[in-house]
């Protein structure tokens, strides 16, 4: 996920959402947080009505995401296919596919690029030397252990709540909700 700094998120998405709590070690970018915010308005929608199409500005005020700001990820989420949008008084956004069928890596790779890169370049493409010769292994096992969650978990399920076992082995190991 991309990493960005809090000045660059206010700068970007205007203030920062209230509640909103950081954690040092992880970066989950403004436009990856209000794509997937966007995306189960959509399949909360999609539940109702496969075809049902959604205003911008509905989704903006529901999950309070700056409307042009929500404009600009929707038009990425279009681009990727998994955002349908249809012009007009009656146009709006649905989902393109089936929330079952999208996962949330697939929403990072279209917001923000690959899962795991490492000053904009991919791990495998990294070459250390010296005594930094086995930090490449690291880098990839830590996009592999993201590719492990975020492949696996779909928008249908944080929808409903019923997210995968071994998500919820990781939510239930001690320690994980702890901040360090």
């Amino acid at each position: 996920m991309t990493a960005i700094s809090n000045s660059q998120t206010r700068r970007v998405a205007g203030q920062r959402r209230r509640g909103t709590r950081e954690n040092a070690g992880m970066h989950v970018s403004a436009k990856a947080d209000y794509g997937m915010r966007a995306l189960l308005e959509l399949a909360a929608a999609y539940a109702e009505n496969p075809q049902r199409l959604v205003k911008g500005d509905t989704i903006s005020k529901a999950q309070d995401i700056p409307l042009k700001f929500l404009e600009g990820i929707l038009r990425q989420l279009r681009q990727s296919g998994i955002v349908a949008s249809q012009r007009g008084a009656d146009g709006g956004y649905r989902l393109d596919r089936d929330p079952k069928d999208v996962s949330i890596a697939d929403v990072v790779r279209a917001l923000d690029g690959p899962l795991a890169a490492i000053r904009g370049q991919r791990p495998e493409d990294l070459d250390y030397t010296g005594a930094s010769e086995h930090l490449r292994e690291v880098w990839i096992a830590v996009r592999a252990s993201m590719r492990h969650v975020l492949e696996h978990i779909s928008l249908a399920d944080v929808a409903t709540g019923a997210l995968p076992s071994n998500v919820t082995d990781l939510l239930a190991e001690p320690g994980a909700w702890q901040r360090r």
